[in-house]
């Protein structure tokens, strides 16, 4: 980005303003907004108009009763005059990303100019990389940026297929696209020993490549959440009720042969907290992780857990974490993705490298007024996790290829 001449141009900007917004229409985490500031406001003092793309949850998914897409609901309006305080300046709200209001705006912008445009996935042709729309959206600017690293796994119309409509003179990567990038390739140049990766989450499934793309550079490798379980059953323990993903015994009994062969210590939760329900109403209760009674399900880690994941931590030089090691939305299985937390915190104090990404994740560290103490929040919890696995990401290929 830094090499382009942005002065005088209209430049249109895919940001990540995928933000949780509470239903008095307060943001209630504004990251991924922060993140992005300073490359909207490196835009502005090069003497460019900008108008900002971004998507908002689902909406195509959770339509209203008749059908009709819920717009109050999924709006970036809230989040136009939020950017408004932050950037110090008006940042005008257009209801639609495409269509005439849309183009008469691009076709009247001025430099210092901002605009937000309505939620991208209003249109069911955002997700599906249809060219006509990225085409609309390119039609209203000269100049093509992506900034929206958690989006950058994704060929969408406004992530990947509007670059096709921009020369290479006139497209580019955000700063906070290069820090991401910057960051991931330290990760996988890591030569600090000890090296740790917290992987947490439902289902061992989505973490199965990067678990094995991991054995090949981590000392250890720390397993919670949900996925923990089926590792578990791989390794004939009763977990009770817990979820666990049955087809993937075998590519785990795999994974930890693997990770034995290359001496990779895997680190699981000796101790569970239990429920008798999905339920932060439940009873609940304390047990061996591979002794869960029938009836009861395993909702986050153990005392003996968060103490045994913590020393392992403390000990490391370089620790990245993705995913929870709970049912971390529920108040009473919660303390131990806040003892995961805290213990990166602390790591990261004694010298240590330490990488957050991930929502759940990232919520924790900003729940408890961490993000400054650790090394770097990523964006991305999908795009980093594939990032990190090797493969292509469509949202930085359509710029650098």
């Amino acid at each position: 980005m830094q090499q382009l001449h942005l002065s005088g141009k209209r430049v249109i900007m895919r940001v990540d303003f995928n933000v949780p917004i509470n239903t008095s229409g307060i943001i209630t985490d504004a990251t991924r907004i922060e993140k992005a500031l300073a490359s909207i406001n490196y835009i502005l003092e090069q003497g460019a108009s900008l108008q900002l793309l971004s998507h908002l949850g689902r909406p195509l998914k959770k339509l209203k009763e008749d059908g009709s897409i819920d717009k109050a609901k999924f709006s970036l309006a809230p989040v136009a005059k939020f950017l408004s305080e932050k950037i110090g300046r008006e940042v005008s709200f257009i209801d639609d990303c495409i269509g005439a209001e849309a183009v008469q705006k691009s076709n009247s912008i001025v430099a210092g100019e901002v605009v937000l445009l309505e939620n991208t996935r209003f249109y069911k042709e955002e997700k599906k990389g249809d060219a006509l729309f990225a085409k609309k959206l390119a039609d209203l600017a000269d100049v093509y940026i992506n900034d929206a690293f958690g989006t950058a796994h994704r060929a969408h119309a406004s992530t990947a297929v509007i670059a096709q409509n921009f020369d290479a003179d006139a497209k580019a990567l955000g700063l906070l696209m290069q820090e991401e990038i910057k960051q991931a390739e330290a990760i996988l140049k890591m030569d600090d020993k000890p090296f740790t990766a917290i992987m947490g989450g439902a289902k061992v499934s989505d973490k199965l490549l990067l678990i094995d793309k991991l054995i090949d550079r981590a000392d250890h490798i720390i397993i919670g959440g949900g996925m923990a379980y089926t590792i578990i059953k791989a390794k004939a323990g009763n977990i009770g009720n817990s979820i666990f993903e049955e087809d993937r015994i075998d590519d785990v009994l795999k994974t930890l042969e693997k990770a034995n062969q290359k001496g990779v210590k895997i680190h699981l939760p000796v101790d569970s907290i239990i429920a008798d329900d999905f339920s932060n109403e439940a009873k609940t209760n304390v047990a061996q992780s591979d002794h869960i009674p029938d009836g009861w399900m395993g909702l986050d880690i153990g005392p003996k857990a968060r103490v045994d994941f913590s020393n392992v931590i403390l000990n490391s030089k370089a620790v990245i974490w993705n995913g929870p090691m709970g049912v971390f939305e529920m108040s009473k299985f919660e303390a131990g993705t806040q003892a995961i937390a805290d213990s990166l915190s602390r790591a990261t104090q004694n010298g240590s490298y330490t990488m957050v990404g991930g929502g759940d994740s990232v919520a924790a560290i900003n729940k408890l007024n961490l993000a400054d103490k650790i090394s770097f929040v990523s964006t991305g919890g999908g795009a980093m996790l594939e990032y990190l696995e090797g493969k292509d990401l469509p949202g930085i290929v359509a710029i650098t290829s």
